[in-house]
């Protein structure tokens, strides 16, 4: 008896963090809010009524989308208006996050994946540079990859010959990843190959981002990995966080992009790190 030939499975996007079917309604919906959280953070202040108007919505739907990126630590209202959330939190959401130096991220990615070799296990943190370096993750199967990122779980579940640990924890939506006690124990518990880790900001010799909780899960795969990788790009020199992760010389790796200064990349090479310069 012939076999039924099963249907194709739909294609998948990634949107404020979930994966959803393309053609649904589900991703109308969240599209719309991305748009929304993105159109907000470029103006800063928006009315509610030029939200539903620009987006062609009711005034209870453009609420029910605002309420949900409120719930996301993304956006704030007040009496007919709509901003950005704290600057902190609003930069540390994915959603700002991936729709900052997409060029460069993805050149660090690419360079990045050349260091992974068949057979390793690897950390990834959440980061949405690591997040660019899924394609070529295929290639190089087989690999163990490590991850505290929902948004990578999602892009790397069912990938042939890779096997995916999740750490757990608890999850905070405004980064859509799992943090804390929990997940820094889960993390003590493994040994990796490399880890690839980016951070939100490059102060002289010391790597840093502005919440403990993230520091704390970037920090124990750090020591928890046999090689150590940074990926940032020009943008996250020079700037100022408030809690230290490490010092750029623990490093093993610096992959950045070619608007770092040759001064810096120099700095840090001078202090016994490998210095990748990743070509747009």
């Amino acid at each position: 008896m012939t076999r039924p030939i099963p249907s194709p499975a739909p294609a998948m996007l990634t949107l404020l963090g979930e994966q959803v079917p393309a053609d649904s309604r589900q991703a109308r919906q969240l599209e719309r809010r991305q748009r929304m959280t993105e159109l907000v953070m470029a103006e800063g202040t928006m009315r509610i009524e030029d939200l539903t108007e620009h987006f062609g919505v009711s005034l209870m739907t453009a609420h029910r989308d605002l309420d949900d990126l409120i719930a996301r630590g993304l956006l704030r209202k007040s009496r007919g208006l709509v901003t950005a959330a704290p600057s902190g939190l609003a930069e540390a959401s994915d959603v700002y996050r991936a729709s900052q130096k997409t060029a460069e991220k993805a050149a660090i990615a690419r360079e990045a994946a050349k260091l992974i070799e068949p057979g390793q296990a690897i950390f990834m943190d959440d980061s949405t540079t690591a997040l660019q370096m899924v394609p070529y993750l295929g290639d190089l199967a087989p690999l163990t990859i490590i991850t505290n990122g929902l948004t990578l779980m999602g892009a790397l579940r069912g990938q042939r010959d890779l096997t995916l640990i999740g750490l757990g924890g608890e999850l905070h939506n405004w980064c859509n990843a799992f943090l804390g006690r929990m997940t820094t124990g889960e993390v003590a518990r493994l040994r990796a190959d490399t880890v690839f880790l980016s951070m939100s900001a490059i102060d002289g010799d010391v790597v840093l981002h502005q919440f403990a909780e993230v520091v704390d899960v970037k920090r124990a795969m750090f020591d928890a990995a046999a090689r150590r990788v940074l990926l940032t790009d020009h943008s996250k020199f020079g700037r100022r966080a408030l809690h230290a992760m490490a010092r750029i010389d623990e490093f093993d790796v610096v992959i950045t992009d070619q608007g770092t200064p040759a001064e810096i990349r120099e700095a840090i090479a001078a202090q016994g790190v490998e210095v990748i310069v990743a070509p747009l």
